[in-house]
């Protein structure tokens, strides 16, 4: 590409996340987060929530006093959350990207100009990968910030027994992994912004794509749950993207994270190329 060409691309995304981030319901996912982690470190102030944790730490042979912490509770509360409501989130907002231009009619008058389909559905893809990050980066950073209000500095205590991680970190190990954590997360909610793309590029009302996403995500995670499915979760694509968490192991499992990352970001391209075809496709003069 030319820098006139870079330049353009440029302006035409600048142009889509204005677009983007000037709908109310982009917002929704912000706002719902912050009230959720008010919500959650109340519920943290009953003495009988905070015991259970106390009690989970001391049996682990470790100082509750010295993990129950800032950072414990921001991983709590975004472990707890990211999974439910970043998916309902990015799922609306990825539904919405190109059916609700449809459905609004704009989409016709963007065909009418010397633009690609193609052109148009990378600069969509692409800002929904912006809103994916931005999204991911927002949950991640103030449930930290709100955890260090709440219960200050110390160790990190992770405790996941359904991706069979345990571990106890002082303060600065501890952020660390956590800060590796947020890109990991972010590239694992990506799935979810490229299936909600894939039916917005098809023909159905913004509500349908959103709802049709959430069904196949929630779906693979209640199959993948059943105990008698254990060795085939390597089949489910939300075992993949749990993944990220494994980066709280004392020996963290890069060989399988890369090998989880590698396989959702083909499943993501596939995605995305099979939306592009079904948009080449469709005829919108009538």
């Amino acid at each position: 590409m030319t820098s006139e060409e870079i330049t353009l691309f440029r302006k035409q995304l600048g142009g889509e996340l204005r677009k983007l981030f000037a709908r109310k319901r982009t917002y929704i996912g912000f706002g719902a987060f912050l009230a959720l982690e008010v919500v959650v470190l109340f519920l943290l102030r009953l003495p009988k929530a905070k015991a259970a944790i106390r009690h989970l730490i001391d049996g682990a042979g470790y100082d509750p006093g010295d993990y129950f912490s800032g950072l414990t509770l921001g991983l709590m509360i975004m472990s707890w959350t990211v999974f439910l409501l970043g998916a309902l989130y990015l799922a609306l907002v990825g539904g919405d990207v190109v059916s609700k231009e449809v459905e609004d009619g704009t989409m016709r008058m963007m065909l009418c100009r010397p633009i690609s389909r193609g052109r148009i559905l990378l600069l969509k893809a692409v800002a929904c990968a912006v809103y994916s990050v931005a999204l991911t980066f927002f949950i991640t950073v103030t449930a930290l910030l709100a955890g260090f209000l709440y219960g200050g500095f110390g160790g990190l205590f992770a405790f996941y027994p359904a991706e069979h991680v345990f571990a106890l970190y002082d303060f600065w190990p501890g952020l660390w992994r956590y800060l590796l954590a947020i890109p990991l997360l972010g590239l694992s909610l990506f799935t979810v912004s490229c299936i909600a793309f894939l039916f917005s590029c098809m023909k159905m009302k913004p509500a349908a794509a959103t709802i049709i996403t959430l069904s196949v995500l929630f779906l693979d995670s209640v199959v993948r749950n059943i105990p008698f499915f254990t060795s085939y979760q390597g089949w489910f694509f939300t075992a993949r993207m749990a993944t990220w968490i494994h980066v709280f192991d004392y020996a963290i499992p890069w060989e399988k994270m890369v090998e989880d990352y590698v396989l959702l970001g083909a499943m993501n391209i596939t995605l995305l190329v099979i939306g592009w075809m079904i948009f080449e496709q469709r005829d919108f003069k009538s």
